[in-house]
């Protein structure tokens, strides 16, 4: 006959061992042994696992979160991965003046931690390119048949929808922002053109497209929205512990009994067009005026707004200076220079009984054209004819005047007030003019230095005409250079310098302007910080519902519904009815020694043996 017999080496002192007929006795010993060694075994493997799980999960997550923004801007190139369930979308529409383009932006689901925003980038498409169209002309051509702006537009939609996967077409927010085209257009022809937009749009599109996502926005919220893309693209609303960060102490609006925080240091932007400049910067201390007329202006040249989820958290609120000078482009201020030239040299001439500048032969001498370059002005059917001495010094006095500074203190451009600049913790980038004035011909682009630039464009001013059409012919310049900015280089360097440094105030000692074309190989439209603003509050619904269902599964808060927990507890499951197994067959075993050694006694005694109740 076989034996089996259990007793305990764990706490209980568990043995195990079967002795069957015939099979050696040195077996039970090995079985018991194997026995433990796989319960112990088991259990170090599901300890190891556990180690693992936890260490991918969380401090991997750590690590990302460190470099997330890093990783951002190489992963920024890579097609996105449209079959992705937990990524979602959003659609602007930039209404300019000459045309209409389209940027399609994509974000994966929110970490869950209220203290960081979407991270969004631009949708690309298969072949690793933005998503991005444009068609022409500006929308405001339609002022007087609106009802023809709805054909207009679709292209650009049917173009977004076929990027974007039809199953997340109902929850992509679709927003068609009109900006300086629309704005000089009569308030009623702007309302019929949104009126139409609003009315077809939903009839043939399924995205999520409001009364409020169409709108016509002020220079001030396009300012606002160009500031948040550059500042969230170079990673400045993400918080940091790291000592090495630039940061900044601010004083949040609205709670000036409390106590100041500490955060990254926003970058302000500059950007000069060829009708307009604009300057966009934090103010992170609350600002003093010198009189309530000043304040009266400066309630219209300050933006405060909060980009974080939750309206009661203030860390993401950011009070932003914002101006926007028409008539202050390069074009529009040549424009301006050769108006004044032409009023003021015949009105000379009248009174002089001259005619500088009415002949080729008696050229007006103008020190904003490279020397010997020749232009013409024409005005009320006559010509004024000019030739550059190319004196950059001159150049820079004569168009100071058109500054339009005041004595007045804490003013910039056409004696508009402007907050002061803590120029020693403080970063600009500077674009558009900014960017072509310091590299197109010049070829310094990047960080500036006023007293290199300076240097660079007085020797560019005072080199003959004829040398600076043979470095041309020969591809000396940049690509994009054309002999319109061969000739007015000049003119827009004088400009640009004197805007940054007298109309602006900077400082000649200033060395934290870098100038830029596109930052980490992309161009930073305001589209980004308008997407960005406006789903600000999206993280809040993911947030409120993930605690809402933590709140209601006590297993979701031990993170036991994850795969891997389950089988976690599953496993331990079947190891604990296991040793109740083993458990139950000792008891029996126990039960059978007690029977056998009872009847071994009666017979010892030559009695009968007695029945035994409860045997088995």
């Amino acid at each position: 006959m076989g034996r089996i017999s259990i007793s305990c080496l764990l706490p209980a002192s568990w043995h195990f061992s079967i002795s069957p007929v015939g099979c050696p006795r040195v077996l039970n010993t090995t079985l018991r042994q194997i026995v433990v060694i796989g319960i112990l075994a088991a259990a170090v493997s599901l300890l190891y696992y556990s180690l693992v799980v936890i260490r991918n999960k969380y401090g991997r997550g750590s690590r990302d979160k460190r470099f997330h923004r890093y990783l951002a801007r190489v992963t920024d190139t890579e097609a996105t991965d449209t079959n992705n369930p937990n990524l979602n979308y959003g659609i602007v529409v930039d209404c300019g003046s000459s045309g209409s383009r389209i940027f399609v932006y994509c974000w994966p689901r929110h970490n869950g931690n209220p203290h960081d925003l979407l991270d969004i980038k631009q949708m690309r498409d298969k072949n690793r390119k933005p998503v991005v169209m444009k068609i022409k002309p500006g929308i405001s051509e339609f002022a007087s048949s609106p009802e023809k702006v709805s054909d207009y537009i679709s292209p650009l939609l049917s173009f977004a929808a076929e990027h974007v996967p039809r199953a997340k077409h109902k929850e992509t927010p679709l927003y068609i922002l009109c900006t300086a085209g629309m704005r000089i257009l009569p308030e009623s022809q702007q309302k019929a053109i949104l009126e139409d937009l609003l009315t077809d749009i939903p009839v043939h599109f399924d995205f999520l497209f409001s009364d409020s996502h169409a709108e016509v926005i002020s220079g001030k919220q396009e300012g606002v929205y160009a500031w948040i893309g550059i500042n969230f693209v170079l990673g400045r609303f993400e918080h940091t512990d790291d000592e090495d960060e630039a940061i900044v102490e601010v004083h949040v609006p609205g709670s000036e009994n409390k106590e100041a925080i500490f955060r990254k240091r926003t970058v302000g932007i500059l950007d000069m067009g060829g009708v307009s400049t604009q300057i966009a910067y934090e103010v992170p201390k609350t600002v003093s005026f010198a009189s309530s007329q000043q304040e009266e202006v400066a309630k219209n040249l300050l933006a405060e707004f909060n980009l974080g989820c939750d309206a009661h958290q203030t860390e993401h609120v950011y009070r932003v200076y914002v101006a926007t000078f028409l008539g202050f482009g390069g074009n529009a201020a040549r424009q301006r220079y050769e108006d004044s030239l032409f009023t003021s040299t015949v009105l000379k001439n009248r009174l002089l009984g001259k005619e500088t500048g009415m002949t080729s032969d008696a050229p007006y001498l103008d020190p904003c054209l490279p020397l010997d370059a020749q232009d013409e002005i024409h005005q009320n059917g006559q010509i004024m004819y000019l030739r550059g001495t190319g004196d950059f010094n001159l150049c820079r006095e004569i168009i100071q005047p058109f500054m339009n500074k005041t004595n007045e203190t804490q003013t910039s451009l056409n004696g508009v007030y402007q907050p002061a600049v803590h120029f020693q913790n403080s970063e600009f980038y500077g674009f558009s003019e900014f960017y072509y004035c310091t590299e197109d011909v010049l070829r310094m682009g990047g960080d500036y230095n006023a007293a290199k630039f300076t240097k660079a464009a007085k020797d560019y001013c005072a080199t003959k005409w004829s040398v600076l059409r043979e470095r041309f012919d020969r591809g000396l310049y940049a690509s994009h250079a054309d002999l319109h900015r061969l000739k007015y280089q000049c003119f827009k360097s004088a400009w640009m310098y004197e805007v940054f440094h007298r109309g602006f105030s900077f400082p000649v000692s200033y060395n934290s302007l870098k100038t830029a074309l596109q930052v980490y190989d992309k161009e930073v439209q305001w589209t980004l910080g308008a997407i960005l603003y406006r789903t600000r509050f999206l993280p809040l619904r993911d947030i409120q519902q993930e605690n809402f269902r933590g709140s209601h599964s006590h297993w979701r808060s031990f993170s036991f519904v994850y795969n891997h927990y389950l089988f976690f507890v599953c496993f331990l499951i079947v190891l604990l009815s296991i040793l109740l197994y083993l458990l139950r067959l000792r008891r029996i075993h126990r039960r059978m020694l007690r029977n056998s050694s009872s009847t071994s006694l009666w017979i010892e005694e030559g009695l009968p043996p007695q029945k035994i109740s409860g045997a088995l």
